[in-house]
């Protein structure tokens, strides 16, 4: 038997959980269609899949299925991708079906759906069947085949497996098991003249055909218009500028003056063309911040630049960004948030025409695939989130990774809980491309990495222009206290701020990082508190929509009138939230319109961008909003921005918490005075001597740096040295607290001290589970770490091979 005539199998990964990838036979008829990055329909547990071939292989030590079909023409995923997943894998504690489900846009992603044919040897009308069997066969008769969602609209009700067991026990009915595609090619239809109409050039025949109707009368001289300045022209086009309905063109088309035809489009609106605007001149600073970072790329580093808000860090990245799309590179833009930041993509479209595409999770399907497909055949610009350093580049030669220090760029649900920051230096690394990192306050990560000259660092210490910095003033909330001037939430001095800013015609922005109303409700006689069923934690009441929610596993529940425990009337509340401030601010300021923009208004990224439009027009004299507003807030009439808690950022269980607090008040101090007026940033707290509201005072980076690294280090936490965290989960106390032992014993065998715990974490219990964590601290040695992650796999099987135990859940958080 010749090589080529053996029977090949295929390693093929599913976007499953699964702890290993499963192989297939390859039928001798499929042999030269399937590649490596390819996606096959394979059987699994009675179900279909749709994976991707990870590996090919002459031989097979266990028992295979064949593979179904072969569903593409070309490989989705290319080698070096799988490449990036297998170090993502291997890294962050995710199997490869994890790494594909999150990679993978849901629509090139095929799902096993149920559907239900019916056996056609049976005679209804001769079976005892009640009326719901009845019902569903006979409508199978018709249809030849339903699925599941369509019994149930046709039954109207929501149960309806009894019924389909009862037909499949007496095999009235079978099951059929289909893949069905999700991703469907968008359509639009075009008109065009009749060929009789064509050739009368002045259209003096169409329009005496149609003189007596004004409306398609108006619709021939759009299409006039139309038809000179774009090749095809759409039934949407043409009714939008005639001002008519669909009903107006049919009418032209009974008339044969029009024909209609459907053509595949892209939603990418590629051919757009938009005025380009010339990039304005480099400033000294920028231009030497633009030769460090070449420098850096020279000698194969990734460069930092350093700068303040507002100082221009966008115009030198644009200048890179220029270069590699004359060489006809492609560019990944990274951002934390991409509808935080909408300004950074028009300003790039703008410079750059409509070569750009924006990729994030808040894309609808059909969108995400066409933006995937885009990228493999070579599309230039991607400005994206987290989830962008998954499309599949082709000839990648720069990343750009802006406001590197934020948080956003680390998942925390579901798994591969990868940092998007370090993930895309590593796929960078892997293309060969040129990276730079951009911040005003940059994480002490990246500044360890300019210390031990990994990473080159540029300065941009001054903001653009004529733009100044704000001046910054701290409030003392302890007088005012005492003196009961205090009503919680605004101190005199920034209520006169605030005044005093508004009659000057400008706007006012204020941070309160907790939304809802009030962050708990109990009773002052009993002291009863409004928990949450699921979670160790109080609910937040919403005053708005009148409940009380955990933002935690999202339960709510109606706003009690009286105390469920002993009746009392009275209950308070305690502390604030963004809705609460809007509430109050209507009280101080009658006269003034006041908004807010956090999850409850800005759930989507249209809804955040009508806010800040209003605000922008200045419809809005007063924003109250979360940490969603300090950053992508870049307008020219804010005048105050107020920190109504300071205390409440450094005030958390957590290393990183001054980190953050640092980070939040200098990025929020940073949206006032970006245009060059004069503007100031008030702070109010109790604690005015803390460190951290005294290095956001002077905006002394370097001593806060300073300051925090000893600590740091002092107690083992990064950037120093590297966190694993490692969590234990299970509905039942007794078996997470023994599980988490167990754990504990075995890794503690290997390494020793190195592990912290386990012990009860602040909040033990989360969506009906308990939590039992645990930490380990390493030095950062790539060898060392490797041994550890395999000590730690290694003992998570052999705790999960007890009965008792076997059901726990397990989280490995790398780089918390």
């Amino acid at each position: 038997m010749s090589i080529d005539s053996q029977q090949k199998y295929a390693d093929v990964i599913l976007p499953l959980a699964l702890p290993e990838v499963y192989s297939y036979s390859i039928p001798p008829e499929l042999v030269s269609q399937i590649t490596i990055g390819i996606r096959v329909e394979v059987p699994l547990r009675n179900k279909l899949y749709s994976g991707i071939v990870y590996k090919i292989r002459s031989e097979s030590t266990l028992k295979t299925k064949p593979i179904r079909s072969v569903i593409d023409a070309f490989p989705i995923v290319t080698e070096l991708q799988l490449t990036f997943w297998e170090w993502m894998s291997d890294y962050y504690f995710a199997s490869l079906g994890e790494i594909m489900h999150n990679a993978l846009p849901s629509g090139l992603k095929l799902e096993s759906e149920t559907k239900v044919i019916i056996n056609p040897e049976f005679d209804i009308d001769a079976l005892h069947l009640s009326d719901d069997e009845y019902l569903v066969a006979e409508a199978l008769s018709i249809r030849n085949e339903l699925t599941i969602a369509q019994i149930q609209e046709i039954l109207q009700r929501k149960t309806v497996y009894p019924i389909l067991k009862k037909l499949l026990d007496d095999q009235i009915i079978s099951i059929k098991e289909e893949l069905i595609e999700k991703f469907k090619p968008k359509t639009a239809t075009f008109v065009q003249l009749t060929e009789w109409h064509k050739e009368d050039s002045n259209l003096t025949s169409a329009f005496g055909l149609v003189s007596k109707s004004t409306k398609q009368t108006d619709v021939l001289l759009a299409f006039a218009q139309l038809i000179r300045q774009q090749k095809e022209v759409s039934i949407n086009d043409l009714a939008s500028l005639a001002k008519v309905d669909a009903a107006t063109i049919k009418a032209l088309v009974k008339k044969e003056i029009f024909v209609t035809y459907q053509r595949t489009v892209s939603r990418l609106n590629l051919d757009e063309k938009s005025e380009i605007d010339a990039l304005p001149q480099l400033t000294v600073a920028q231009n030497t911040a633009l030769l460090q970072a070449e420098a850096a790329f020279v000698d194969g580093k990734p460069c930092l630049i350093h700068g303040v808000t507002g100082s221009g860090k966008t115009r030198v990245y644009a200048e890179l960004i220029k270069k590699e799309m004359a060489l006809g590179n492609q560019v990944l833009y990274l951002l934390p948030e991409i509808a935080l930041t909408s300004h950074i993509v028009e300003r790039l479209k703008s410079l750059f025409s409509a070569e750009i595409l924006v990729y994030h999770s808040r894309l609808n399907n059909q969108e995400r695939v066409e933006i995937w497909n885009a990228v493999g055949r070579g599309a230039k610009i991607i400005v994206g989130a987290r989830s962008s350093v998954f499309l599949p580049y082709q000839n990648l030669k720069l990343v750009v990774i802006d406001e590197e220090h934020d948080p956003s760029f680390k998942q925390q649900e579901p798994a591969p809980r990868y940092n998007a920051r370090d993930a895309a230096i590593f796929l960078a690394k892997m293309h060969g491309a040129k990276v730079v990192l951009g911040s005003a306050t940059p994480s002490l990560e990246s500044m360890l990495n300019v210390a031990n000259q990994k990473y080159t660092l540029s300065v941009l210490s001054e903001r653009y222009g004529d733009a100044t910095m704000p001046s910054i003033g701290i409030i003392d909330l302890r007088p005012a206290y005492k003196d009961q001037r205090f009503d919680g939430i605004f101190s005199a001095p920034l209520i006169d701020a605030m005044q005093a800013t508004m009659e000057e015609g400008k706007q006012v922005l204020l941070f309160q990082n907790r939304r809802g109303y009030s962050p708990s409700l109990h009773c002052p006689m009993c002291g009863w508190k409004a928990e949450c069923v699921n979670c160790d934690v109080h609910l937040t009441l919403h005053k708005l929509s009148q409940e009380l929610r955990c933002h935690y596993c999202n339960t709510r529940s109606k706003l009690p009138r009286q105390c469920p425990a002993c009746g009392t009337v009275e209950l308070v509340e305690q502390g604030f939230g963004t809705e609460r401030i809007e509430e109050v601010i209507k009280t101080h300021f009658p006269n003034k319109t006041a908004a807010r923009i956090d999850l409850d208004t800005a759930k989507t990224k249209l809804q955040f961008e009508k806010i800040l439009y209003e605000f922008e027009e200045r419809n809005i004299d007063i924003l109250v909003g979360t940490q969603m507003i300090t950053k992508g807030i870049d307008f020219d009439n804010i005048g105050l921005v107020a920190v109504l808690n300071a205390d409440s950022l450094f005030r958390f269980p957590d290393f990183r918490a001054n980190e953050r607090a640092f980070q939040l008040l200098t990025q929020v101090g940073g949206r006032a005075g970006r245009r060059g007026m004069s503007s100031q940033v008030l702070i109010q707290t109790f604690t005015p001597d803390h460190p951290i509201i005294k290095e956001t005072l002077d905006q002394d980076y370097a001593s806060f740096f300073k300051r925090e690294m000893y600590e740091r280090q002092k107690f083992i936490y990064p950037p120093t040295f590297r966190l694993i965290h490692i969590e234990v989960h299970h509905k039942y106390k007794e078996i997470a607290h023994e599980a988490a032992q167990m754990l504990a014993k075995i890794i503690q065998k290997h390494i020793g001290n190195r592990l912290v715990g386990p012990a009860v974490p602040s909040i033990e219990r989360i969506r009906g589970l308990y939590i039992r964590s645990m930490m380990i601290k390493m030095e950062k040695n790539p060898v060392v770490g490797k041994k550890i992650r395999q000590i730690i796999k290694d003992a998570i099987a052999e705790v999960k091979r007890y009965p008792n135990t076997k059901a726990i859940r397990i989280i490995v958080d790398v780089d918390p």
